[in-house]
């Protein structure tokens, strides 16, 4: 057995947490990865709400869906994801929302998440997860902003009531080029 990615265990996480008919959220949906692959696991009963600032972001999650024959059951929102709540009804529950932190692979480096609007996401799904809901974040710290912005999110995670959610980090430690690391955050 081998240990898995950062990556690879926020799938398997997904894996056990999404069904089909479920409402889940990916934050940044950059080129369309794991936008798809929600879409694919909540069916067309479900509803993925996607969100990117960038135009590009979206225009490629789109056609990575239509690609797919999964553009009905998704919402692409060109905005910051500090914005779901406007997006997301406040009564719908969400079972599952995802964020890449950092900037769009192949994009312009200089676009990046920042600490404020992703605490201000963060805080608005906690408030809508589902019971064993989960909010899973992909850290990034190797560009300029990207330590802080973890900082900031795990000091924010770190005092979470525990009776009411469950947080993990997970991630190598020995890697060069400071690979992802995992912060799930888990609804009681």
């Amino acid at each position: 057995m081998q240990l898995s990615s950062a990556l690879n265990f926020s799938h398997t996480l997904i894996n056990q947490t999404v069904d089909p008919g479920d409402t889940v959220v990916d934050a940044t949906v950059g080129n369309g990865h794991d936008t798809a692959y929600l879409a694919k696991l909540v069916g067309p009963a479900g509803h993925v709400y996607g969100f990117d600032i960038q135009a590009a972001a979206i225009r490629a999650t789109a056609s990575a869906l239509a690609a797919h024959d999964l553009d009905q059951q998704v919402t692409l929102t060109q905005t910051g994801h500090e914005n779901l709540a406007q997006v997301i009804p406040a009564s719908q529950p969400v079972k599952c929302a995802v964020f890449n932190l950092g900037y769009l692979p192949g994009g312009n480096k200089e676009i990046v998440t920042k600490a404020s609007t992703t605490l201000t996401a963060v805080q608005a799904l906690e408030s809508r997860l589902a019971v064993n809901g989960l909010i899973l974040l992909l850290v990034y710290t190797g560009h300029p902003g990207g330590q802080d912005e973890a900082t900031a999110l795990l000091d924010h995670v770190k005092q979470l009531d525990q009776h009411q959610f469950q947080v993990l980090q997970y991630g190598f430690l020995n890697q060069v080029h400071r690979p992802p690391y995992l912060v799930a955050i888990q609804k009681r």
